[in-house]
């Protein structure tokens, strides 16, 4: 696919082929858009988002394979510049917060319009936050019920490797099951022990469990 000047580029990732295809078909009709890419699963999206570096990626919450969060941490994690449409089939304002705080710029219901999908992605080219209005309420009282949660505020790719952690996996195991590197782990272990308050590995998941971190 050749690169349009001053267009902006998309990739569509969603394991479901009709609502993909019409999700793709509308990119192509929009002047200002370029399809650069679509794929069926989280796995190949981070491969083909690092390969293509667009300038937005659509990514199902739901993904196979690797979660759209876990999509998310692992661009984040890769310091991608690519940013990120989340779209969900699910309206939790919890789900708002959670895809939010893990990187995404914008969260829309699947049964937003294709026009509304796409006046979003050129919103979050331009560096806006976009997500589905009927939202708002409950993704502010989120808001607010995190900033009193006394709980540490671990991320998601932190919680993930704390779990990990508990099942007894070591550094290097871990990194080779997330597509880390070793040192990438480290950087997060130290930041899980900052956060915890604490000094190794068995004091972080006992603390975690019983703060209601990890479950």
């Amino acid at each position: 696919m050749g690169r349009g000047v001053g267009r902006i580029r998309v990739l569509v990732a969603d394991d479901h082929p009709l609502y993909r295809e019409g999700v793709t078909r509308a990119i192509r009709e929009r002047p200002e858009l370029e399809l650069v890419g679509e794929c069926a699963d989280g796995r190949a999206a981070i491969a083909q988002i690092g390969e293509l570096v667009p300038d937005v990626a659509i990514l199902d919450l739901k993904l196979p394979s690797l979660s759209g969060i876990k999509v998310l941490t692992a661009l984040g994690d890769a310091d991608s510049p690519t940013r990120v449409l989340m779209l969900s089939a699910y309206n939790e304002s919890a789900l708002v917060y959670d895809a939010i705080a893990a990187g995404a710029q914008g969260y829309l219901l699947k049964d937003a319009d294709r026009r509304t999908i796409c006046d979003a992605v050129t919103a979050i080219a331009r560096g806006k936050t976009v997500f589905t209005p009927d939202l708002h309420d409950g993704f502010a009282e989120q808001i607010r019920a995190h900033r009193y949660d006394e709980r540490p505020r671990l991320t998601a790719r932190e919680r993930e490797i704390l779990s990990l952690v508990g099942e007894g996996r070591s550094g290097p195991e871990i990194a080779r099951l997330l597509f880390l590197s070793p040192a990438t782990v480290k950087t997060h272990l130290q930041n899980i022990y900052d956060k915890l308050e604490v000094s190794d590995r068995a004091a972080a998941v006992a603390k975690a469990l019983r703060e209601g971190v990890l479950h």
